[in-house]
């Protein structure tokens, strides 16, 4: 049984970015075993790969062009204790054990040292707002009862899993934007016991846009702070978008999934005249997408009119005009869910294991 749990982990060191990405989605995890002419190379994490998209790398490319020449491995000598603390240090979900032949004898699992315990994160400590006011008609006829935000994924409205994702990296500080059958949120929130986070509600008049309803926050809002739409889950460490957003010095990140697109037929370029310039045998290219999470920086909520619908896109766009600084920070597709429609709602709840 570890054995097949390793076997899903392992790829070539000639697989491309694309592929090991489609492999950590397959398989759900963050970090593959590169494999050389049938022995122990290295290792490729999700963060490498997210870093040489960052630096503009294409995902055609092959994984021995990004691997790291100093990785974190366990040795034989190492005792328990210290192969504990490499993997807390690192928040590695497992660990490949070398001998003294740099031969790969063991790989440890997380759940192997600490048992169910969940996977080590990175602590924060900054405010999160949560867009909740829509009235989701993509969502109808469900939406003519409950608001979007209680729709349930499992035994839990979608809001209270993104508050449990934060709550579990040390937020304890949420803003939420209520107008469409606000009573039934805010009454969820007060009814639920043990509690240990705050929840503040503001409410739009009017419909005002994802831009537009922040501007609601300008005084109660002075650190840097995540918006997220209701609608959606993020599996990825938090604390890597935090750092990548202030490494970079932007005001705004937005977080984008990776999307895979696969054309089953064989596409052609022409030139003039109709000449044939290019043939592709069923092409596959890769977009990213808006996922629907942002960081911000605080001083940004003064940049949005007063009362106007503005969309937080429509934000971007005035701080790129104006050369501030806008970065992107990608998450593979399958890091990325999504109940805004029945379709993806479906989904979601297959890939979480609740359709069973």
């Amino acid at each position: 049984m570890k054995q097949e749990k390793v076997n899903k982990r392992i790829i070539s060191f000639e697989a491309t970015l694309v592929q090991a990405l489609k492999q950590m989605d397959l398989v759900d995890c963050k970090l593959l075993l590169v494999y050389k002419e049938d022995l122990f190379y290295s290792i490729i994490s999700i963060g490498d790969i997210q870093r040489a998209i960052i630096k503009g790398i294409d995902l055609s490319e092959r994984l021995d062009t990004i691997l790291r020449k100093n990785i974190t491995l366990g040795h034989e000598h190492h005792t328990v204790a210290e192969l504990k603390e490499l993997m807390q240090k690192y928040r590695m979900e497992f660990l490949p054990i070398l001998n003294g032949n740099r031969e790969l004898k063991e790989v440890l699992f997380w759940e192997e040292l600490f048992g169910p315990e969940e996977h080590a994160v990175a602590a924060l400590h900054v405010p999160v707002v949560i867009m909740a006011g829509g009235k989701g008609t993509r969502l109808k006829p469900i939406t003519n009862i409950i608001p979007k935000p209680l729709i349930p994924i499992g035994d839990k409205p979608i809001i209270e899993l993104i508050t449990d994702s934060f709550v579990k990296v040390g937020v304890t500080n949420f803003f939420v934007s209520v107008n469409y059958k606000k009573e039934m949120i805010i009454r969820y929130y007060e009814e639920l016991a043990d509690k240990n986070y705050r929840m503040q509600y503001f409410t739009e008049t009017k419909p005002l846009g994802t831009g537009g309803s922040l501007h609601l926050l300008k005084n109660k809002l002075k650190e840097t702070f995540f918006v997220t739409n209701c609608d959606i889950l993020i599996k990825q460490d938090y604390a890597d978008i935090l750092e990548y957003h202030r490494q970079h010095k932007n005001e705004i990140t937005m977080v984008a999934a990776i999307k895979h697109y696969s054309i089953p037929y064989g596409t052609v370029e022409t030139g003039i005249g109709g000449s044939l310039t290019s043939f592709k045998e069923k092409p596959e290219i890769q977009f990213l997408v808006n996922a629907g999470m942002y960081i911000l920086e605080p001083h940004l909520l003064g940049e949005i009119p007063d009362n106007t619908f503005f969309h937080i896109t429509d934000l971007i766009e005035k701080v790129k005009n104006r050369n501030g600084n806008v970065g992107v920070f990608p998450v593979s597709e399958g890091a990325w869910m999504d109940i805004g429609e029945w379709k993806e709602y479906n989904k979601t709840v297959a890939r979480l294991g609740f359709d069973k």
